[in-house]
C-alpha cells in the first residue's frame, strides 16, 4: 500500500524508523527487531539507507522483509550523498522487484573529506524525486525541517528548497524531530503560506539516554524546551528514570499532536521495539491499530 493512501485519510497514523546494520553484521538480529516491531501494528516502517551508503546493501532485504514477510507497509530511504546514480537506479529496480512502492528521496549527510557532488551523483534531493518520480509509480517522501535546515541561512530559504522538493513529485514529507510542539504548529503555518499542501509526517525521538540529547543537538541543532531540559538534568545519572522519563515525554508530545489535529506521527525507534511497545501501550485507547 501507497503511504500516501495512508495518511488521506482521517485515521491515526504511527510509524517507526529502523536503520540497517553494518555490513557483515547483525542482519539476523535487525530482522528480529523488524518482527517485534511489526507485532506493535505500525501503520508503516521505514527503513534507512546508512550514512555512508555501506549498509545500503540491506535496506532492499530489510524492506522486503518488513513488507512480504510481516505484511507492513515499508518505506525505504534513498540518497544522494551515498550512491551514485547508476547505483540509485539499480535499487529502484530491486525495489520494484520486491514491491516496494515507497521511497523516501533525502540528499543525505555529505561524506567527510570527499568532493560532493561527483558528476554521477544527484546533489539535491529535488533531483532524486524527479528522477524516481520518472522511474515508476512509487509514493515518494522528503525530510523537512521545523526549525531549519542547519545548511539553510534563513528558514525562508529553506522552505523554498521544500517547495522545490514538492514541485518534483514528493507526496509526503516527514519533520526531523523536534521536542517542542510549537515548533511544529507553527511550521505547518509557514509552509502554508508557500502553498505546501502535501501530508507532514511529525517525527518524535523518544529520549531515553542522556547522551542521545547532546548527539542529537550537535549535529542538529534542535531547540530543546526548559522542560524537557529540567528532565535530562534530573534523570541523566539514574539510566532507568531517564528512560521513563524520556518515553513518557514522547509520548504527552504525541498525545498533544493528536488532540491538535495531527494524525500523522513517525517515531525514530532506534531499533528498539521495547520502547516503541511501551510508547504504543500508552497509546492503546488513542492508537487503534489497523
Amino acid at each position: 500500500m501507497k503511504i500516501s493512501e495512508l495518511l488521506h485519510d482521517k485515521k491515526i497514523r504511527i510509524s517507526c524508523e529502523l536503520f540497517p546494520p553494518k555490513l557483515g553484521s547483525g542482519l539476523a538480529n535487525v530482522k528480529e527487531v523488524v518482527k517485534e516491531m511489526a507485532q506493535l501494528a505500525p501503520s508503516y516502517m521505514s527503513i534507512t539507507y546508512g550514512a555512508t551508503g555501506g549498509t545500503s546493501e540491506y535496506t532492499v532485504e530489510i524492506a522486503n522483509e518488513i513488507k512480504n514477510v510481516n505484511h507492513i507497509p515499508a518505506l525505504a530511504h534513498l540518497t544522494c550523498a551515498s550512491s551514485t546514480k547508476e547505483k540509485v537506479h539499480s535499487v529502484i529496480g530491486q525495489l520494484k522487484e520486491a514491491g516496494i512502492e515507497n521511497i523516501l528521496a533525502l540528499r543525505g549527510d555529505l561524506p567527510k573529506d570527499a568532493d560532493f557532488p561527483l558528476p554521477n551523483q544527484y546533489k539535491y534531493a529535488s533531483e532524486l524525486i524527479y528522477d524516481i518520480k520518472s522511474q515508476g509509480d512509487f509514493c515518494i517522501g522528503g525530510a523537512c525541517y521545523p526549525e531549519g535546515h542547519p545548511e539553510a541561512e534563513t528558514m525562508n530559504e529553506d522552505l523554498v528548497h521544500l517547495k522545490e522538493k514538492v514541485d518534483a513529485g514528493c507526496d509526503f514529507l516527514t519533520t526531523q524531530m523536534f521536542f517542542d510542539n510549537n515548533i511544529y504548529y507553527n511550521f505547518m503555518y509557514k509552509i502554508l503560506q508557500k502553498n505546501i499542501c502535501v501530508p507532514v509526517v511529525a517525527g518524535i525521538m523518544p529520549v531515553t539516554r542522556s547522551s542521545q540529547l547532546k548527539q542529537i543537538v550537535s549535529l542538529s541543532g534542535n531547540m530543546v524546551p526548559p522542560r524537557f531540559k529540567a528532565i535530562v538534568d534530573r534523570f541523566a545519572d539514574n539510566p532507568a528514570a531517564m528512560r521513563q522519563a524520556g518515553i513518557a515525554y514522547a509520548t504527552e508530545q504525541i498525545i498533544d499532536l493528536i488532540a491538535n489535529g495531527v494524525n500523522h506521527v513517525h517515531i525514530y525507534t532506534m531499533n528498539k521495539p521495547d520502547v516503541a511497545g511501551e510508547i504504543f501501550n500508552n497509546l492503546s485507547e488513542i492508537y487503534v491499530r489497523n
